[in-house]
């Protein structure tokens, strides 16, 4: 029997994976660990990355050979999306020049209003940001 060992990014020991032959396929690996980790495919989807070379197994029918430590992480089942949200902080800049220079308005209230933003920079934002929108 051949093995792959995983474990999950977060986590500090490996896994192992049993399959028959030299290599294994990324997807039959994927659908492996998930059997093992209790995973749905509808949920999530796996990253894998060589934990010795860091190298991305990209293509699902990528050969992994026997032995091999792999490294995973879960990523959401459509993959990550890239919103074109951006918003531009500059630290060193007064507020009442204008902290927030260039930020789109949904992006800058929905960072405004997070519950992590500093209370600081509310206090000192709430005024630029009135006037901007």
């Amino acid at each position: 029997m051949s093995r792959v060992h995983y474990k999950f990014f977060s986590k500090l020991n490996y896994d192992t994976v049993t399959f028959d032959g030299l290599y294994i396929s990324l997807h039959d690996l994927k659908l492996q660990i998930m059997g093992h980790e209790k995973l749905t495919a509808a949920s999530c989807d796996l990253q894998i990355t060589n934990a010795q070379t860091k190298e991305e197994y990209t293509d699902g029918n990528a050969l992994i050979p026997k032995n091999s430590w792999v490294i995973v992480r879960r990523i959401p089942a459509g993959g990550v999306q890239v919103t074109s949200k951006t918003c531009v902080i500059y630290p060193n800049a007064m507020p009442t020049t204008g902290l927030l220079l260039s930020c789109m308005y949904s992006a800058t209230l929905a960072l405004f209003e997070h519950s992590c933003f500093p209370a600081f920079l509310k206090r000192c934002l709430s005024p630029t940001i009135s006037r901007y929108y």
